[in-house]
């Protein structure tokens, strides 16, 4: 967030504040909570919250945005055991209360595939499109779910809408994913780099090229990506683990065999039986 933009949200959430204390309807009370959550203080939007469903209990967009807020706290995921439970209940109401909220059916949606219900999330998405059907979202989500289910077809149905109506980066990495499993190796490598020209710092899309791209023997690319994903996060284990079977696979014993000691420390078990295998 910019120096200006914050500056503007803080000044914003101060009038908010002034008008609270002289008109606390449940929508002062949803605005400022929706003011406080765009400072990313999402504990303090759900306290607002709380006064708007104090105030109104049959408030459809209070709940639908404490939910929001409460999957953006961790703290509130790791205090509640499978604590997307919590989250969904918000979404049940919101939904209770108007029926056609297809945005409450997105989240609900999302925060079922949290849980691995992804028949399920489906449902819900199905709604939330059947609602909004240029919701891409919804598509997008709806894909994961599928992707999760092994349809990889009907994900990349899904990916293909989503992308149609809002090409976003997360979309193609999606679709990247489904097209990898389906062994479409240059579609998916395709849309991993669309990833990477819209989000530079997208970790994930270069290890998962570096996968791709191992899949064809190009172990000389994948062990660039492998390296471009390390530099971005220096504690990417599976990055660490790719690189060094790639490096070894092109002839880079010692040095392969030093990364997947490296991704042995980090955690991750498939490495020390690769050191038997390749290393002593």
């Amino acid at each position: 967030m910019s120096l200006i933009k914050t500056t503007t949200t803080l000044i914003i959430f101060c009038l908010f504040i002034t008008t609270l204390a002289y008109a606390q309807t449940a929508e002062d009370y949803l605005k400022a909570g929706n003011t406080k959550y765009e400072l990313k203080d999402y504990k303090g939007a759900i306290k607002y919250y709380n006064k708007a469903i104090e105030l109104n209990p049959n408030y459809a967009d209070a709940y639908l945005h404490r939910g929001v807020a409460k999957r953006k706290t961790i703290e509130f995921i790791k205090k509640h055991p499978r604590g997307y439970k919590g989250i969904i209940q918000d979404y049940n109401k919101a939904i209770e209360l108007n029926p056609n909220y297809a945005m409450a059916y997105s989240y609900r949606g999302d925060a079922k595939s949290n849980l691995q219900d992804y028949r399920g999330a489906i449902q819900d998405l199905n709604k939330a499109i059947e609602l909004n059907p240029n919701n891409a979202k919804a598509y997008n989500l709806r894909g994961y779910a599928k992707d999760n289910l092994k349809d990889y077809k009907g994900a990349i149905q899904d990916y293909n809408k989503a992308i149609e109506l809002n090409p976003k980066h997360s979309t193609y990495y999606n679709r990247g994913t489904a097209k990898s499993e389906q062994k479409d190796y240059r579609g998916a490598i395709q849309d991993f780099s669309k990833a990477i020209e819209l989000n530079p710092k997208h970790s994930k899309a270069y290890y998962n090229r570096g996968i791709t791209k191992d899949n064809l023997q190009d172990y000389s690319g994948a062990i660039q990506d492998y390296s471009k994903a390390i530099e971005l996060d220096p504690n990417y284990a599976g990055a660490y683990y790719g690189r060094g079977l790639a490096k070894i696979l092109s002839g880079q014993k010692d040095d392969g065999c030093l990364d997947l000691s490296k991704a042995g420390e980090l955690g991750y078990a498939e490495a020390y039986e690769a050191i038997k295998e390749y290393c002593n």
